[in-house]
C-alpha cells in the first residue's frame, strides 16, 4: 500500500508542479512578490497532497520565534520536502541555491523573478564574495535569506558537514540567525520515491543574535541544530515503528 500511495503522490507532485507553472507565466510580468505569494501556495498544496495521498502530517513547531524583517535562517536539509515547505515561514524569503539550477526551465525563471540568489560554487572564493554581496542587498530590502549549511540533502542520522557560507555571512552582515531542525528525511527521502506515513517536524529553534565570533556561531549553529535534529529523529523513528515501517532509511555513517 505505501507502494501504491507513494507512486500517486509523485505523480501528483509533478503533475501539481506543471500546473503551477503554467499559472505562474503571468508573473514573469509582474511584481516580484507575485511568485513568491504563488511558490508559498505550491508549497501548502504540496503538504495538502502529503496528508491526503501519504497519510503524512506536517507540524510547524516555535513560530513565535520566528522575528519580522532581514534574517539569516540556517535550515536542516534533509530532502525535497524543506525546498517548498519553509516558504511559509517567512513574509518574502530568498534561497540560496546553485546557480546551475537557473537554467532549468520555467523553474529558473521562477527562481530569478523571486530574487533567489545563485552560488556558482565553481568560483570557490569568489562565489562566497558574490553570495555576500547580494546578500546585504536582500537584507537592506528586509528580505530573510535561507541557507542550508550543508550545501545539500543529508540523510537522516548522517554526520553533519557544515560548510563556512553560513558562519560568513553571519559574520560579515551582522544579523540574526534562525536554525531550524527538522526530520523530513524519514518520510520522504533523499534519493527515493518511497514517502512513508507520520509527522514531518520543522521546529524553529531560538535566534542566535548578532556579535558571536565567526568560529563561536558555527559551532553554536552546529550544536543547537544537530542536538535538535537528533531528538526529532528519535520521535519521528518511534512513529514509524509504531506504524509498523522499519526500513525508512537511517544513515548511521556520513553520506
Amino acid at each position: 500500500m505505501i507502494v501504491i500511495r507513494s507512486f500517486v503522490f509523485n505523480i501528483l507532485f509533478y503533475l501539481n508542479l506543471l500546473i503551477y507553472f503554467i499559472i505562474a507565466i503571468p508573473t514573469l510580468v509582474m511584481p516580484r512578490m507575485a511568485i513568491v505569494k504563488l511558490a508559498t501556495s505550491w508549497g501548502r498544496t504540496n503538504n495538502r497532497l502529503l496528508r491526503l495521498v501519504c497519510g503524512i502530517q506536517v507540524e510547524y513547531r516555535g513560530l513565535e520565534k520566528v522575528p519580522q524583517g532581514a534574517l539569516l535562517v540556517a535550515s536542516k536539509h534533509q530532502s525535497l520536502w524543506e525546498t517548498f515547505a519553509l516558504l511559509q515561514l517567512f513574509s518574502d524569503p530568498a534561497f540560496i541555491l546553485k546557480r546551475e539550477l537557473q537554467w532549468i526551465p520555467f523553474f529558473g525563471w521562477y527562481a530569478m523573478k523571486a530574487g533567489m540568489i545563485p552560488v556558482d560554487r565553481g568560483r570557490r572564493g569568489q562565489a562566497l564574495a558574490d553570495m555576500t554581496e547580494r546578500a546585504h542587498i536582500e537584507l537592506a530590502h528586509g528580505r530573510q535569506i535561507v541557507i542550508f549549511p550543508e550545501g545539500t540533502r543529508r540523510a537522516p542520522g548522517a554526520e553533519p558537514s557544515y560548510k563556512f557560507g553560513i558562519a560568513h555571512l553571519y559574520g560579515e552582515t551582522g544579523i540574526a540567525c534562525l536554525p531550524i531542525a527538522l526530520n523530513s528525511g524519514l518520510f520522504w527521502p533523499r534519493r527515493s520515491f518511497m514517502r512513508y506515513p507520520g509527522t514531518i517536524i520543522a521546529e524553529v529553534l531560538d535566534p542566535i543574535a548578532p556579535g558571536l565570533s565567526k568560529d563561536a556561531f558555527a559551532a553554536r549553529l552546529q550544536q543547537d541544530v544537530e542536538t535538535a535534529t537528533a531528538r526529532l529523529i528519535d520521535e519521528g523513528e518511534r512513529e514509524l515503528a509504531r506504524n509498523g515501517i522499519r526500513n525508512a532509511p537511517i544513515a548511521r555513517t556520513s553520506g
